[in-house]
């Protein structure tokens, strides 16, 4: 029975005093192998170690991260462009990461645990600008880094302000939690922030509270699949009459790959919208993709990615042609369940499907693409908003002048129609001129 005991003392005494140097490099790895897919995953994005202080019980490392380039970089450029602003800032996080398969020396730490795993880490972050200058940003990280090398990291930031000049930025509780894993690609995340507040003297907006949750997984062909929710509770804005507000904002979307073959869904809720002389407005769309060739999609997004830098490049513009094709080629179902736009006159409703059967990629011509179509619309907008339109463009009255849209009570209705090369609306046959060449 001694020696038992003494066996597991020693046992215990190996995981608690020994483990740490070994687990120590291994936590190291693990967290720059994150890194490292996670900026391979944003091409967006550089991140940089930049030193990693390894002991026996603890570590200390520092990351740099930039925005390469992308729509975000240079949107943020466009809204801090009157800051004089040559560029943005690097963000750079420093991390304390307490190792072994028992870390015990982050109990004396915030949020310190006992759980197995390669480590514990709790990580600050500043805002390093090209001039030196730094500006320290509220709120920790905690980290975990699992057996298998899975990365969790829970972003906690207190209620609190920020200030520019007369400019002011104000934020209530944010809990944000994130886990990726390298071996499966995926990344998980979930996060509610109470409110965000700008403040100036010519303004004030509002946002919140607001909630996203979601699992996604990069493949091999590029899309995304997986789940993801979002939602912001309300919207507050300056109008020309004082502030106004919008809200629920609500997005949720799916999507899977099944035999290289994508299909998703996506909801959209946008409530109490401001509609001019028609007061407030609810948009609800629902929208369903199915079967789309998975590696064409790809293909087809990284060539409009780089025509947008390239616009006047014809090898770009032709693989961009190229792509088109093969992912009409392929087939695909598209499907706009619901498209409600309530309004106090009534509501605009509209439902669209679109098929198009698979064809020969080495004999594919547009004709060919025209003939494999099959779609249809139906189309239902009150009365009163219809006339009211009339009144503002005598010429929207033509679409009912030729029979495009037909009165039933207190509706304006579309039925529309296309099959075998034929568009049919309202039961009366179209001509539709074919478009030639390759």
């Amino acid at each position: 029975m001694k020696k038992g005991f003494v066996f597991l003392l020693l046992a215990l005494a190996v995981i608690v005093l020994v483990s740490p140097g070994l687990v120590g490099r291994l936590a190291e790895e693990s967290m720059d192998e994150n890194l490292e897919w996670a900026a391979n995953d944003s091409q967006d994005v550089t991140i940089t170690s930049q030193g990693f202080e390894r002991g026996w019980f603890s570590s200390e490392g520092q990351h740099r991260i930039e925005l390469r380039n992308g729509d975000v970089r240079d949107l943020l450029l466009v809204l801090a462009g009157d800051k004089g602003l040559d560029g943005l800032p690097a963000l750079v996080i420093d991390t304390r990461i307490d190792h072994g398969l028992v870390p015990v020396t982050s109990m004396a730490r915030e949020k310190g645990s006992l759980l197995p795993g390669l480590g514990s880490a709790v990580s600050t972050m500043r805002l390093e600008f090209e001039n030196g200058d730094t500006i320290d940003i509220p709120g920790t990280i905690y980290s975990e880094v699992g057996l298998a090398g899975e990365f969790q990291s829970n972003l906690i930031l207190e209620p609190g302000t920020f200030s520019d000049g007369d400019e002011t930025a104000q934020w209530g509780n944010v809990d944000v939690l994130i886990s990726t894993s390298p071996s499966t690609n995926v990344v998980g995340f979930k996060g509610a922030l109470d409110e965000l507040a700008f403040v100036s003297p010519y303004s004030e907006v509002t946002i919140g509270p607001l909630h996203f949750e979601g699992d996604q997984q990069r493949t091999r062909f590029g899309p995304y699949v997986g789940d993801a929710s979002f939602t912001i509770d309300k919207i507050t804005m300056p109008s020309s009459w004082g502030q106004d507000s919008m809200g629920p904002i609500s997005f949720t979307s799916t999507a899977t790959i099944d035999d290289d073959a994508l299909s998703g869904r996506t909801t959209v809720l946008l409530d109490n919208l401001p509609f001019g002389d028609f007061g407030r407005a609810r948009i609800n769309m629902d929208i369903s993709a199915d079967n789309i060739d998975a590696e064409a999609l790809g293909n087809l997004t990284r060539a409009l990615d780089e025509l947008s830098d390239y616009p006047s490049n014809d090898e770009v513009r032709l693989a961009l042609e190229d792509d088109l094709k093969q992912l009409l080629a392929a087939g695909f179902e598209l499907d706009v369940v619901r498209l409600d736009i309530a309004l106090q006159p009534g509501t605009v409703s509209a439902t669209f499907n679109v098929e198009v059967d698979d064809t020969d990629p080495d004999t594919f011509v547009w004709t060919s693409a025209l003939l494999a179509l099959d779609a249809t619309l139906d189309l239902s907008v009150p009365a009163e908003l219809m006339d009211y339109a009339i009144s503002l463009d005598p010429q929207v009255g033509a679409a009912v002048g030729m029979g495009f849209l037909r009165r039933n009570q207190d509706v304006y209705e579309m039925e529309a129609a296309f099959k075998d090369g034929l568009l049919t609306i309202n039961g009366a046959p179209m001509p539709v001129p074919w478009l030639g060449g390759n």
